[in-house]
């Protein structure tokens, strides 16, 4: 008798009433909360740039030749930091000779 008892708890324990299942609404409901929490994650952190760049890297940034950024450093054009024997430049330095060098375009031109 203790088996029988035993055996009826078990399956009112495993029972799936109808307010338990998971409807395709619900997934759905789930799914736009979901991407909403995301984008919001996604735009509230800036994506983090590198702010010490090495040469390789300014160079294709900038899409420049070894000689070119040599030239740019020794003229003074662009700060560097130097390390044992690797240059590293920052980022906002290149920031700031970029907005400092650019032309403004002539409204003339598009009419």
């Amino acid at each position: 008798m203790a088996l029988e008892s035993n055996s009826s708890t078990n399956t009112t324990k495993n029972r799936i009433y109808r307010e338990q299942l998971i409807t395709m609404e619900d997934l759905n409901e789930f799914r736009t909360l979901l991407l909403n929490d995301l984008k919001g994650i996604i735009q509230s952190k800036p994506l983090q740039q590198k702010q010490w760049l090495k040469s390789n890297e300014v160079r294709k940034l900038l899409n420049i030749s070894p000689g070119t950024l040599q030239n740019l450093r020794i003229n003074g054009t662009l700060t560097y930091t130097k390390i044992g024997g690797i240059m590293y430049y920052d980022h906002t330095d290149i920031e700031k000779l970029l907005n400092g060098n650019k032309v403004n375009a002539l409204p003339t031109l598009f009419k």
